[in-house]
């Protein structure tokens, strides 16, 4: 089994950090829905300001809201504005690499949606594995 990205948040900015919850990532589910990313789900985090990284789970907050709020420990790495990615992932067998197309969201600063991308592994004439950026409308 192989370790690969399922869906991303790329940018998206933090707009709260609530150190008293009891932990995760509250996120706005139109954000999770687009990228694959569900409720309970498991995580990385990579903080683009500070470098920090972590790993929470996610947890639904107000549609539409845009939010990203770090909560618990979480809420020690990001501060309000920091840009941050967020990515999920899933185990697979080497051959299913060809099968999956992971979402990749891009943000402006007030987190609504730049550009929605996925990444596309397929394989040349030669039999070798190729990797493409793909742009949705």
């Amino acid at each position: 089994m192989r370790k690969v990205v399922r869906g991303k948040l790329h940018g998206i900015r933090v707009t709260g950090a609530d150190l008293e919850y009891h932990g995760s990532i509250t996120l706005d589910p139109d954000h999770c829905e687009a990228a694959g990313i569900l409720p309970l789900e498991f995580v990385d985090i990579w903080n683009k300001h500070s470098g920090a990284r972590i790993s929470t789970y996610v947890i639904y907050g107000e549609r539409g809201s845009r939010c990203c709020i770090l909560n618990g420990a979480a809420a020690r790495t990001c501060q309000k504005g920091d840009e941050i990615i967020i990515c999920n992932s899933a185990y697979i067998q080497e051959h299913e690499l060809e099968l999956i197309q992971p979402m990749v969201l891009t943000f402006h600063p007030d987190n609504s949606v730049r550009e929605t991308l996925s990444y596309d592994i397929g394989r040349d004439a030669k039999g070798r594995l190729s990797f493409d950026i793909v742009t949705h409308a």
